[in-house]
């Protein structure tokens, strides 16, 4: 009888376990399947936003090349900021918002927004003017290099062999994208490589300076304060410095570019969201490794919407460089004995 009854007993732990289990699964395919909405939605919105800048008024003016990528990234983060603004408002996150913004995390998260966002996503746009958004994603993608690199410098943290290896396919990957210009006209094409660096250099050291203020505050919120502040330092400070202002009047009088640019930043405001979602189901490292996928979501995207030539060094290098920075945020190691233990 006693045998009986703990023979239930361990049938009963059995079947809970393989519930467990199976809760777990799902809970881990869902956050994966975030994180790849978020590298699909950010390659959308960096299309998107390529497209815009053909558009009037981002092409009249002599200097238009310069300011137009500039005030698009700060229209782009404004509209962005709305959208997650709406999306709080709906959650009832509005109080927290505000008084997130009172605190030393909350204040951090603003600091590293003006690194993530007029720096940096200036920089990526001007990247995408001067050499395509095919070329601009895989080079940006390195952010997480950046970040390593960075914490090395000033964190004094260990680099690891595998850290190692991903960043010199990083490297190879980048040499090859950089190798041949894309066809067409791109008389600043290697210019615009150097800005497509500087996204990178500016998402990395945001990425080392936010850790601390994204973990204390709630995600949702978090980017929220990111996106505001990164909007209006954008429009507040870098518009005006680089005479934009005109620019960025006739864009409030231009609804259908208007529109396009709001199209991207709820592209940008999806993208945001699933990451942090990813973020939290996964972990940091995984959720990282699928949303730098978006720069070989690009080159689909951009093959497909702007038909724009995918040269045979293009392609290569995109992988590697996505490939090497996976390799940089997670072992793979791990990855695989997770899912042996499942």
């Amino acid at each position: 009888m006693t045998e009986m009854i703990g023979q239930v007993y361990r049938n009963d732990a059995v079947t809970i376990r393989m519930k467990q289990d199976k809760v777990q699964s799902r809970f881990a395919k869902m956050g994966s399947a975030f994180g790849l909405i978020s590298g699909m939605t950010f390659a959308v919105n960096s299309i998107i936003l390529g497209i815009a800048l053909a558009r009037e008024p981002f092409t009249l003016g002599s200097g238009a090349i310069f300011v137009a990528p500039l005030v698009a990234a700060a229209m782009n983060d404004s509209m962005t900021a709305l959208w997650l603004l709406i999306y709080n408002i709906w959650k009832g996150n509005f109080k927290e918002l505000v008084r997130s913004l009172k605190t030393t995390p909350g204040r951090m998260v603003c600091v590293a927004a003006i690194l993530g966002g007029p720096v940096a996503m200036g920089c990526y746009l001007l990247g995408i003017q001067f050499c395509g958004s095919a070329y601009t994603m895989p080079i940006s993608a390195l952010c997480p290099v950046v970040g390593a690199i960075l914490a090395r410098i000033f964190m004094k943290q260990k680099m690891s062999t595998r850290v190692g290896i991903g960043m010199l396919i990083c490297i190879v990957g980048t040499a090859l994208i950089s190798f041949t210009p894309p066809e067409g006209n791109f008389p600043h094409f290697y210019l615009g490589l150097l800005f497509a660096f500087g996204s990178a250099l500016g998402w990395g050291a945001e990425g080392a300076l936010a850790t601390f203020g994204m973990s204390m505050v709630n995600p949702d919120v978090a980017i929220t304060i990111r996106e505001i502040t990164s909007g209006l330092a954008s429009t507040l400070i870098v518009v005006p410095l680089i005479s934009g202002i005109g620019m960025y009047g006739e864009l409030l009088k231009t609804p259908a570019t208007l529109l396009v640019v709001a199209a991207a930043g709820l592209a940008g405001a999806i993208s945001f969201l699933t990451w942090y979602k990813a973020n939290a189901m996964i972990g940091v490292a995984s959720g990282m490794a699928l949303n730098i996928t978006y720069s070989l979501w690009g080159l689909v995207f951009a093959f497909f919407v702007t038909g724009v030539s995918l040269s045979t060094n293009l392609v290569i290098g995109a992988v590697a460089v996505t490939l090497g920075a996976m390799l940089v945020v997670v072992n793979p190691l791990e990855v695989f004995k997770k899912k042996g233990e499942a």
